[in-house]
């Protein structure tokens, strides 16, 4: 369970840095024989960074309830 909690804690960690990314995709819009014409399309992902703070605090949780199991 400590391996899970690192993870979502570097998740969460992450999440709060970086509230989300933008990925480009191309677009075929004319294709009329040799004429081709396409059109580069913007697709943004975006999350609350609360909701990598709820995600780190999870971690930490299972992290210190790992610890207390073990001692």
């Amino acid at each position: 369970m400590k391996t899970i909690g690192f993870a979502l804690i570097v998740i969460g960690t992450i999440m709060i840095a970086y509230t989300g990314f933008n990925f480009i995709t191309s677009e075929k819009v004319v294709d009329l024989g040799p004429i081709k014409i396409s059109k580069e399309v913007d697709h943004p992902i975006q999350w609350s960074p609360i909701l990598g703070g709820v995600i780190l605090v999870g971690g930490i949780v299972i992290v210190v309830l790992g610890r207390k199991n073990n001692d």
